[in-house]
């Protein structure tokens, strides 16, 4: 009897978690919330404004610090299967651009885990970074334009600069003038939220 009640219990929780639609968010060490404590992060808040908004989904955040796009590129497949969710967030880029990687390059893997993640049933939010101004205005344009042609081509929700409204504000970053600050991680989730949300809606 035992045994048939703990097998039912089970069932019910598996159906339940099946039902929950999920938020995979994948990103690098701006979505790892790097620094600073786990529920600062804005995923984390963003777990506690889908509750508060009565959204049912849930945030599975499998960012990396010190990702890239092509590594990204390479977990993403299993991500997907072992969660299956309805959104991925795509927050990557940063350090591609800060080890000098090819823009193109960059954009062929954001293309391919579009591409990835639509095949398994999911919407996609696309979030873009900007190059500090000593990486010369050459490169930090086409990295800056690899972007905007990724979601050109491909029309995911795209958030394009996920720290707009960062300029000039270094009580939003951390010391090492990189990362955001808690302060800063609230800034990050109204940038996602605005675009996040209507995919909630349509879902």
């Amino acid at each position: 009897m035992r045994l048939f009640l703990f097998g039912l219990l089970w069932s019910l929780l598996s159906v339940a978690h099946a039902e929950t639609p999920r938020i995979l968010v994948v990103g690098d060490s701006i979505s790892a919330a790097y620094g600073i404590a786990t529920e600062d992060g804005w995923t984390a808040l963003l777990d506690k404004r889908l509750d508060e908004a009565r959204y049912p989904h849930r945030v599975v955040n499998a960012s990396v610090s010190g990702a890239t796009t092509a590594s990204a590129k390479s977990r993403l497949g299993d991500a997907l299967e072992r969660h299956q969710p309805a959104v991925v967030i795509l927050q990557l880029g940063g350090n591609d651009g800060l080890r000098g990687l090819s823009p193109d390059a960059m954009a062929a893997n954001l293309r391919a885990m579009i591409e990835q993640a639509r095949g398994a049933g999911a919407e996609v939010l696309l979030a873009g970074v900007r190059l500090p101004p000593n990486y010369g205005s050459a490169f930090s344009e086409r990295f800056r334009e690899a972007y905007e042609q990724v979601a050109a081509a491909h029309e995911p929700a795209f958030v394009p600069r996920i720290l707009d409204g960062f300029e000039g504000r270094r009580d939003l970053m951390l010391d090492d003038e990189i990362h955001p600050n808690e302060a800063g991680q609230v800034v990050i989730l109204e940038n996602i939220w605005a675009e996040l949300e209507p995919l909630l809606v349509d879902d």
